[in-house]
Protein backbone atom coordinates (compact mmCIF):
# COMPACT_ATOMS: atom_id res chain seq x y z
CA UNK A 1 0.00 0.00 0.00
CA UNK A 2 1.44 3.47 -0.95
CA UNK A 3 1.52 6.51 1.31
CA UNK A 4 -1.94 8.10 2.28
CA UNK A 5 -1.96 11.84 2.31
CA UNK A 6 -5.90 12.30 2.79
CA UNK A 7 -8.23 10.96 5.12
CA UNK A 8 -11.08 11.00 2.21
CA UNK A 9 -8.48 8.62 0.44
CA UNK A 10 -9.54 5.50 2.63
CA UNK A 11 -12.52 3.06 2.30
CA UNK A 12 -13.83 3.37 5.85
CA UNK A 13 -15.38 -0.02 4.95
CA UNK A 14 -12.40 -1.91 4.54
CA UNK A 15 -10.41 -3.64 7.56
CA UNK A 16 -6.43 -2.21 8.04
CA UNK A 17 -3.62 -3.39 9.73
CA UNK A 18 -1.16 -1.33 11.61
CA UNK A 19 1.55 -1.52 9.25
CA UNK A 20 -1.13 0.19 7.25
CA UNK A 21 -1.58 2.80 10.05
CA UNK A 22 1.68 3.87 9.41
CA UNK A 23 1.54 4.77 6.01
CA UNK A 24 -1.46 7.35 6.80
CA UNK A 25 0.11 10.74 6.59
CA UNK A 26 -2.59 13.10 7.28
CA UNK A 27 -4.15 15.99 9.77
CA UNK A 28 -7.07 13.80 11.38
CA UNK A 29 -6.19 11.67 14.21
CA UNK A 30 -7.29 8.13 14.12
CA UNK A 31 -7.67 5.14 15.62
CA UNK A 32 -8.07 1.33 14.04
CA UNK A 33 -10.09 -0.65 16.40
CA UNK A 34 -10.38 -4.45 15.21
CA UNK A 35 -8.94 -3.43 11.95
CA UNK A 36 -11.38 -0.58 11.34
CA UNK A 37 -11.16 2.80 11.01
CA UNK A 38 -12.40 5.46 14.05
CA UNK A 39 -11.95 9.17 13.31
CA UNK A 40 -11.33 11.07 16.25
CA UNK A 41 -12.55 13.97 17.99
CA UNK A 42 -10.99 17.27 16.76
CA UNK A 43 -8.38 18.94 19.38
CA UNK A 44 -9.51 18.45 22.85
CA UNK A 45 -11.66 20.87 25.20
CA UNK A 46 -9.93 23.27 27.72
CA UNK A 47 -11.58 21.20 30.45
CA UNK A 48 -10.04 17.78 29.08
CA UNK A 49 -7.22 19.02 28.95
CA UNK A 50 -7.28 20.39 32.65
CA UNK A 51 -7.67 17.28 33.81
CA UNK A 52 -5.37 15.19 31.55
CA UNK A 53 -2.72 17.86 33.21
CA UNK A 54 -3.78 17.30 36.42
CA UNK A 55 -3.77 14.06 36.29
CA UNK A 56 0.39 13.74 34.43
CA UNK A 57 1.16 15.93 37.60
CA UNK A 58 0.18 13.77 40.25
CA UNK A 59 0.81 10.63 38.33
CA UNK A 60 4.80 12.01 37.30
CA UNK A 61 5.49 12.53 40.88
CA UNK A 62 4.03 9.23 42.26
CA UNK A 63 5.58 7.36 39.26
CA UNK A 64 8.73 9.50 39.15
CA UNK A 65 11.73 6.97 41.06
CA UNK A 66 9.13 3.66 39.88
CA UNK A 67 9.74 1.60 36.74
CA UNK A 68 6.06 2.65 35.27
CA UNK A 69 5.86 5.43 33.09
CA UNK A 70 3.12 7.54 32.08
CA UNK A 71 2.24 8.63 28.40
CA UNK A 72 -0.77 10.58 27.46
CA UNK A 73 -2.28 11.21 23.98
CA UNK A 74 -1.10 11.47 21.04
CA UNK A 75 0.49 8.08 21.90
CA UNK A 76 0.12 4.89 20.02
CA UNK A 77 -0.99 1.81 21.98
CA UNK A 78 -0.88 -1.66 19.85
CA UNK A 79 -3.36 -4.13 21.41
CA UNK A 80 -3.72 -7.66 21.34
CA UNK A 81 -7.18 -8.34 20.88
CA UNK A 82 -8.15 -12.52 20.75
CA UNK A 83 -10.85 -12.23 18.41
CA UNK A 84 -9.51 -10.92 15.79
CA UNK A 85 -6.76 -10.45 13.26
CA UNK A 86 -3.07 -9.39 14.95
CA UNK A 87 -1.57 -5.69 14.47
CA UNK A 88 -5.38 -4.84 13.95
CA UNK A 89 -6.26 -2.46 17.23
CA UNK A 90 -4.38 1.26 17.66
CA UNK A 91 -5.74 3.46 19.95
CA UNK A 92 -4.72 6.87 21.64
CA UNK A 93 -5.98 6.54 25.49
CA UNK A 94 -5.53 9.95 27.59
CA UNK A 95 -3.25 8.83 29.57
CA UNK A 96 -1.79 5.18 30.02
CA UNK A 97 0.41 4.03 32.70
CA UNK A 98 3.14 1.32 31.22
CA UNK A 99 4.99 -0.85 33.84
CA UNK A 100 6.78 -3.27 31.43
CA UNK A 101 9.45 -1.38 29.69
CA UNK A 102 9.60 -4.55 27.36
CA UNK A 103 6.14 -3.47 25.63
CA UNK A 104 8.02 0.35 24.88
CA UNK A 105 9.12 0.86 21.34
CA UNK A 106 9.96 4.47 19.15
CA UNK A 107 6.13 4.16 18.18
CA UNK A 108 4.53 3.70 21.21
CA UNK A 109 3.13 0.55 23.38
CA UNK A 110 3.11 -2.79 21.85
CA UNK A 111 0.71 -4.55 24.71
CA UNK A 112 -1.73 -3.71 27.32
CA UNK A 113 -0.70 -0.59 29.04
CA UNK A 114 -0.86 -1.58 33.33
CA UNK A 115 -3.94 1.34 33.38
CA UNK A 116 -5.78 3.16 30.78
CA UNK A 117 -7.68 6.54 31.59
CA UNK A 118 -9.98 8.09 28.88
CA UNK A 119 -12.08 11.14 29.73
CA UNK A 120 -16.00 11.12 27.86
CA UNK A 121 -16.43 14.23 25.66
CA UNK A 122 -20.00 14.21 24.53
CA UNK A 123 -19.33 13.43 21.42
CA UNK A 124 -17.59 9.91 22.48
CA UNK A 125 -19.30 8.96 25.63
CA UNK A 126 -20.16 5.37 23.95
CA UNK A 127 -17.14 4.98 22.42
CA UNK A 128 -15.29 4.93 26.16
CA UNK A 129 -18.03 3.55 27.95
CA UNK A 130 -18.76 0.58 25.55
CA UNK A 131 -16.20 0.66 22.73
CA UNK A 132 -13.35 0.86 24.94
CA UNK A 133 -14.60 -1.08 27.73
CA UNK A 134 -15.09 -4.52 25.99
CA UNK A 135 -11.60 -3.73 24.09
CA UNK A 136 -9.43 -3.16 26.81
CA UNK A 137 -11.22 -6.04 28.69
CA UNK A 138 -10.33 -8.26 25.78
CA UNK A 139 -6.64 -6.98 25.49
CA UNK A 140 -6.15 -7.56 29.43
CA UNK A 141 -5.40 -4.03 30.51
CA UNK A 142 -5.52 -4.64 34.19
CA UNK A 143 -7.30 -1.45 35.57
CA UNK A 144 -9.33 1.42 33.45
CA UNK A 145 -10.69 4.46 34.30
CA UNK A 146 -13.48 6.34 32.62
CA UNK A 147 -13.40 10.32 33.54
CA UNK A 148 -16.76 12.04 33.16
CA UNK A 149 -16.26 15.71 33.36
CA UNK A 150 -19.76 17.25 33.16
CA UNK A 151 -20.74 15.32 36.54
CA UNK A 152 -17.36 15.36 38.25
CA UNK A 153 -17.32 11.73 38.35
CA UNK A 154 -14.86 8.89 38.62
CA UNK A 155 -15.64 4.93 37.03
CA UNK A 156 -12.88 2.74 38.27
CA UNK A 157 -12.91 -0.62 36.88
CA UNK A 158 -10.30 -3.87 38.21
CA UNK A 159 -9.68 -6.65 35.39
CA UNK A 160 -10.52 -10.02 37.91
CA UNK A 161 -10.46 -13.19 35.87
CA UNK A 162 -10.67 -11.81 32.65
CA UNK A 163 -13.50 -9.23 33.78
CA UNK A 164 -13.79 -5.86 34.52
CA UNK A 165 -15.37 -5.42 37.99
CA UNK A 166 -16.58 -1.81 38.87
CA UNK A 167 -16.07 -0.34 41.86
CA UNK A 168 -17.99 2.18 43.71
CA UNK A 169 -18.37 5.27 41.42
CA UNK A 170 -15.78 8.40 43.22
CA UNK A 171 -17.09 11.72 43.52
CA UNK A 172 -15.57 14.79 44.59
CA UNK A 173 -14.65 14.84 48.95
CA UNK A 174 -13.80 11.34 48.11
CA UNK A 175 -10.09 9.42 47.33
CA UNK A 176 -9.27 7.25 44.93
CA UNK A 177 -6.99 4.36 45.52
CA UNK A 178 -6.25 2.69 42.76
CA UNK A 179 -6.85 -1.20 42.81
CA UNK A 180 -3.23 -1.75 40.89
CA UNK A 181 -1.73 0.89 42.63
CA UNK A 182 -2.69 1.14 46.56
CA UNK A 183 -0.14 3.28 47.55
CA UNK A 184 -1.84 5.84 44.48
CA UNK A 185 -4.41 8.10 46.49
CA UNK A 186 -5.97 11.07 45.20
CA UNK A 187 -8.43 13.19 45.95
CA UNK A 188 -10.88 13.54 43.45
CA UNK A 189 -11.01 17.58 43.81
CA UNK A 190 -6.99 17.30 42.58
CA UNK A 191 -8.49 15.44 39.64
CA UNK A 192 -11.12 18.54 38.39
CA UNK A 193 -8.65 21.34 39.96
CA UNK A 194 -10.01 24.40 37.80
CA UNK A 195 -12.24 22.63 36.02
Amino acid sequence: MAIITNFSDLDLTKQYSYSDYLLWQFQERVELIKGFIRKMSPAPSMVHQTIVNNLTGIFYIHFKNKSCRVFQAPFDVRLAIPSTKKDSTVVQPDLCIICDESKLDARGCNGSPDLMIEIISTNNSKHDVHTKFNLYQEAGVKEYWIIEPNDKLILVYTLVNEVFIGLKPQVEGEKITSPLFPELDIAVEDIFFKV
